[in-house]
């Protein structure tokens, strides 16, 4: 297949791109950068942010992959496919966390602000490199114009406080996530990965009906790539169909916020459907993406990676949308809980708890406002641009 082939090589080409910013993190040392000999430009200067770019890139195209081959699997090696997909799965969640930590600090402390009027609180501290090559912040807001109410008032006595304790517990996350990717890049397990995905850039492990695909016999059709894709779309289908969508038809579940207030530690329990929509839709985007041959390079981010249809259509704005809408409530519902969690936090002052617990709930609220745009926009009639 050569979609796969793609994704392989811009594996590789975000790995080269790696190595060579390795220098001065120390990324630089055994990251596999020895596969196949093809990894390495000695004498280029590393510019900032080059390695965070890298390890985005890395971590679209090993998402890539692994969607390929769970959607395709019929057609591939079988062994050879269940061997690679939780060795990529492996990697793109350990590469994620980093940035995943950064974007919840600072979506909580924007959060904060928003409710409580205050500006004294930390901006996200830069980790690695980046401590040293540039300087990550929250960019201060314009100060309230309307007096503060009571409730306000109160707020923002705890406001400042749960803001540091959210800066040092997620900072501290976010150091150790980088020391993990560090880690992972150097390890035996991803020069395993690697090497697989090197030789997966010149050849494809197919199965017998997968090698009739690629050299059909005389007179022979050729095996059609679109049945699978279907079936991808079709779990999509069946799993949005399963969504309390009628609950969610009112921009706030006021059912889901309670249960989300509760001391239960454990993930929200509506959540996790939501979430799973949120995986078979990026399945069925890249499963789109190997018909029509999109380009690797496109980005993956917020989904918007460049959602495409087979070659005879054009990009639908509808699976863009509720893309955006499923991302907003992952990050509301990951902010919401670390909220919580950090209101768990032995010793901490009244007012301190009661941010949090502001937090929390306004972070629900965000996560039911992003269930309601997600049906809002799913139950719309597709449209295309050409």
């Amino acid at each position: 297949m050569g979609y796969l082939r793609a994704q392989a090589t811009e594996f590789l080409r975000a790995l080269r791109r790696h190595r060579e910013s390795g220098p001065g993190t120390g990324t630089g040392t055994g990251t596999a950068a020895g596969a196949n000999g093809a990894l390495g430009e000695p004498g280029r200067a590393a510019q900032p942010g080059d390695d965070v770019d890298a390890a985005r890139a890395l971590r679209r195209a090993a998402r890539r992959i692994s969607g390929t081959l769970h959607t395709f699997q019929p057609l591939l090696d079988a062994g050879w496919a269940e061997e690679m997909r939780p060795e990529l799965a492996w990697l793109s969640g350990t590469l994620a966390l980093e940035h995943a930590y950064a974007s919840r600090l600072e979506r909580l402390l924007q959060a904060l602000h928003r409710l409580s009027g205050s500006t004294a609180f930390p901006a996200p501290r830069p980790v690695g490199r980046a401590a040293t090559a540039t300087t990550t912040s929250v960019p201060p807001a314009a100060p309230p114009t309307h007096p503060a109410s009571a409730n306000r008032g109160n707020l923002t006595v705890g406001a400042a406080k749960a803001g540091a304790l959210l800066d040092r517990q997620l900072t501290l996350a976010r150091t150790r996530a980088h020391s993990t990717a560090l880690q992972a890049l150097g390890s035996s397990r991803f020069h395993a990965v690697a090497d697989k995905v090197a030789l997966l850039a010149s050849e494809v492990p197919l199965s017998s009906a997968g090698r009739r695909s690629a050299t059909p016999a005389p007179g022979a059709a050729p095996v059609d790539l679109r049945p699978l894709a279907t079936a991808a779309r079709e779990r999509l289908t069946d799993a949005v169909a399963a969504l309390p969508l009628v609950t969610a038809g009112s921009p706030y579940n006021a059912e889901a916020l309670v249960h989300g207030l509760s001391p239960d530690p454990a993930p929200h329990p509506q959540d996790t459907p939501w979430h799973q929509v949120r995986l078979l839709l990026r399945l069925h985007r890249y499963a789109l993406e190997a018909l029509a041959g999109a380009d690797p390079r496109t980005d993956g981010t917020a989904g918007t990676d460049g959602t495409a249809g087979p070659p005879d259509d054009s990009v639908d704005v509808r699976l863009l949308a509720v893309g955006e809408a499923l991302d907003r409530h992952r990050d509301a519902s990951e902010a919401a809980a670390a909220a919580a969690q950090a209101a768990r936090t032995p010793r901490i002052a009244p007012a301190t708890a009661y941010a949090l617990g502001v937090l929390h709930a306004d972070q629900r609220h965000e996560v039911e406002a992003a269930r309601y745009a997600f049906q809002h926009s799913w139950r719309k009639e597709p449209i295309r641009l050409p």
